[in-house]
């Protein structure tokens, strides 16, 4: 096994025969027999292991094993004990995403802080294939069927091609010592389910499934990268940028085949789980929208409009009378004294400051919120002013009224109230212009 490895690591990563990197070692039998192969292949490593402290003894036993190995290969050793349970319940997630959270996380930190450039995990092919079963239990589409890769980001796996009873061959013949975790032999996780049950039945209905399942995994790699391609086609017709974030053409989506599964594509990367309803926003009434963690989708007339989350500012922002300027999400009030009237541009209102009952304040406008429209005749509310202008969901929520006291008297860059209209004997005159980010 070893010359077919050294092959391996010569034809995909030869760049790991001039840096340093971490190996992640559990003690089971794949990291470990991957520390013995990466130091008989002199490459530079330094070995990490995690005691996530769920198995009591037999998880400081392990640390103790992990540690012994690493002063036998003669590599620098990093040991970090994890509460994971305490991480689980605080963080509201299964204790295996805890445990693959925190030992991500920290072998990131060690890789910055000792210049190491990759991290080193042992998967090999049954983990590749028994992932695989897991996505089609999770319905996950072409992107979990392909399976896992043999360089993600700044993970490696280089023991990806290479099976499970060559890996235990190569230990017996070199007599390497490994440590058997006992939570794999219990049924209670889907992974170990179908370790135990599912693959040696697959195997022994079918000895090559192992082979042909690669050849498989390589095909859909191609199918999937056929379907980038297209969708970065698509892209150019669907797709605009804009200051809100993107703007996909609902026209443009009705127009391609499979509109559905273009969609996917196109938002599959900003963490949508509610897909029904992603769909359905394309019949939807304008105002409908889908959130993720830190992306929302907003229905907007022809166009679905997909932005970053924002922090909800706070209710109110105070403009007192010595305040020169007041500081806002995206926008700053700059507030002067003039002598005259002058032909003002947008972003700017002129007031008569004995008119003003200071402080005045900003906000964002509610329902129900009302003005008198410089210029025009009556009151009228401000979402009808708002839909006058053809404002989208977004455009609303940017919008900053300027009030004093219960009157709403400029709605930020757009239009005065008519009640604070300037008259002759205004003696002292406020210019407030709006500055924006």
């Amino acid at each position: 096994m070893f010359h077919a490895f050294l092959k391996h690591i010569t034809a995909r990563f030869p760049f790991l025969k001039e840096r340093s990197v971490l190996l992640a070692v559990s003690g089971g039998i794949d990291s470990v027999v991957l520390a013995h192969l990466l130091k008989r292949a002199e490459l530079d490593f330094e070995i990490a292991h995690c005691n996530f402290s769920l198995r009591g003894s037999e998880s400081d036993a392990e640390a103790v094993f992990v540690r012994e190995l690493a002063q036998q290969l003669n590599m620098k050793f990093h040991l970090q004990k994890f509460n994971t349970k305490a991480f689980a319940a605080a963080h509201k997630v299964s204790t295996q995403m805890a445990a693959r959270e925190l030992r991500y996380a920290w072998f990131n930190e060690l890789c910055n802080q000792f210049n190491l450039t990759h991290t080193l995990t042992a998967h090999h092919a049954q983990d590749d294939l028994e992932t695989f079963l897991i996505n089609i239990n999770r319905a996950s589409g072409l992107e979990g069927l392909k399976g896992m890769t043999e360089a993600s980001e700044h993970i490696l796996r280089p023991l990806l091609p290479f099976s499970r009873e060559e890996i235990l061959a190569y230990a017996k013949e070199n007599n390497i010592v490994w440590r058997e975790d006992s939570s794999n032999e219990t049924d209670n996780y889907l992974r170990n389910h179908f370790r135990h049950h599912a693959i040696p039945a697959l195997s022994q209905a079918a000895p090559d499934f192992l082979i042909q399942f690669k050849k498989t995994q390589k095909h859909l790699q191609e199918a999937a990268d056929l379907l980038e391609d297209y969708t970065a086609f698509l892209f150019s017709k669907i797709v605009t940028e804009s200051f809100q974030g993107y703007e996909l053409s609902i026209i443009q989506l009705r127009e391609v085949p499979n509109t559905k599964a273009v969609l996917y594509q196109l938002l599959k990367g900003f963490g949508f789980t509610a897909w029904d309803n992603i769909y359905d926003l394309l019949q939807a009434q304008s105002g409908k929208q889908v959130l993720s963690e830190n992306y929302r989708l907003i229905k907007d007339r022809d166009v679905l409009i997909l932005s970053a989350h924002k922090s909800q500012p706070k209710d109110k922002y105070i403009f007192d009378k010595i305040d020169s300027e007041v500081k806002l999400p995206n926008l700053k009030l700059l507030k002067e004294s003039i002598s005259s009237l002058d032909i003002l541009k947008k972003n700017e209102a002129v007031f008569d400051e004995a008119q003003l009952n200071f402080p005045l304040y900003v906000r964002k406008w509610e329902e129900g919120d009302s003005f008198y429209p410089y210029g025009m005749r009556g009151k009228k509310k401000v979402s009808k002013y708002f839909k006058d202008l053809k404002y989208s969901a977004l455009d609303k929520e940017s919008a900053w009224l300027l009030c004093s006291g219960t009157d709403i008297i400029w709605i930020v860059g757009e239009r005065t109230d008519n009640r604070y209209k300037i008259n002759s004997q205004a003696t002292k005159l406020v210019k407030i212009t709006a500055v924006y980010d």
